[in-house]
C-alpha cells in the first residue's frame, strides 16, 4: 500500500513520520505526559508537513484579506505562494505543496500536529477523499483573537493520516448497560478496583507505588493479574511510520 505524493511546487515542503515530542510534555516533571499512550500513539499516527521558512502572523481583528500581515524572518522565494491570507476572516492558508493519492476507499484527514499546542490561532481540519481528486488541497489556521503567532522553521503546520472512511457510516452506536456483557463487567471492576488502591497508595506516599510511579497495564497490553484473558497480540506502544522515498 503506498501513500503517493505528487510535488506541486519546485520546492516542496519536507514531509516526516508523526514525532512523539511536545514541548509542553517535555516541562513535565519525570516527563509525565509520555506515559499517557493514547497521547504518544496521536502524535505519531501520520505525517508532519514541515514549514520551510520561519515567519509571523499578525491579525488586527479586521475582516478583510489584507486584516492579516504575513512576514518571513527572511526573504524566502516560495514565501508568497506557501503561506496567504486567503479566506480573510482571521483565516491563514497553507499550501502543502502536494496532490496526495490514496488507494480506493482510503482518504486522508489534513489537521493540525495532535497535542501540537499554539496560543493565540486554531488549526481547521479537513477530510479529503484523495483516492480520486486531481487536485491539492490547503491547510487552514484560524486566529482565536487577534494577535502574533509565530510557526519556526522545521515546525509542522499540516498533519495527514488516512483513514477509510466510507465503511464508518455502516457504524451504528449502541448504548449498552455493562451488565450485558459480564465478562467486560467483571475486567473493567477489576480494573477499578487495582486503580483505586493504587492511587490511594500514591496519596499516602507508598514507596513501592512511588517507584512504580503509574500502572502499566494498558501500555504493555496487559490484563491484571486476577483476569486470565491472553493479552492482545497486536497491542502497539510505539510507532514509526515509513519516511518518504524518492521515485523521480
Amino acid at each position: 500500500m503506498e501513500l503517493e505524493c505528487y510535488p506541486t511546487a519546485e520546492r516542496p515542503p519536507e514531509i516526516v513520520p508523526g514525532r512523539p515530542q511536545r514541548a509542553w510534555m517535555d516541562h513535565f516533571a519525570e516527563r509525565h505526559p509520555y506515559r499517557c499512550l493514547p497521547l504518544a500513539m496521536a502524535n505519531t499516527t501520520g505525517w508532519e508537513i514541515l514549514c520551510p521558512m520561519a515567519f509571523t502572523a499578525e491579525w488586527n481583528g479586521g475582516a478583510r484579506q489584507e486584516d492579516i500581515k504575513l512576514k518571513t524572518d527572511h526573504p524566502h522565494p516560495d514565501f508568497h505562494n506557501f503561506a496567504k491570507s486567503h479566506f480573510s476572516h482571521g483565516v491563514v492558508t497553507f499550501h502543502p505543496g502536494y496532490l496526495f493519492r490514496t488507494p480506493p476507499g482510503w482518504s486522508m484527514i489534513a489537521q493540525g500536529p495532535p497535542n501540537h499546542v499554539k496560543d493565540g490561532i486554531q488549526p481547521l481540519a479537513g477530510l479529503v477523499e484523495t483516492d480520486w481528486l486531481p487536485f491539492p488541497f490547503t491547510m487552514n489556521w484560524i486566529f482565536t483573537r487577534p494577535g502574533v503567532v509565530r510557526f519556526e522553521k522545521g515546525e509542522p503546520f499540516c498533519f495527514i493520516t488516512l483513514t477509510q472512511d466510507k465503511v464508518i457510516a455502516e457504524v451504528q452506536p449502541v448504548i449498552k448497560s455493562m451488565s450485558r456483557n459480564p465478562e467486560l463487567r467483571d475486567q473493567y471492576d477489576v480494573w477499578e478496583k487495582h486503580r483505586a488502591e493504587f492511587n490511594k497508595k500514591i496519596f499516602q506516599l507508598d514507596p513501592e507505588a512511588t517507584k512504580a510511579a503509574w500502572q502499566r497495564y494498558y501500555f504493555k497490553g496487559e490484563f491484571p493479574p486476577e483476569i486470565e484473558n491472553e493479552a492482545p497480540k497486536d497491542h502497539v506502544n510505539k510507532r514509526r511510520l515509513k519516511a518518504p522515498r524518492f521515485m523521480g
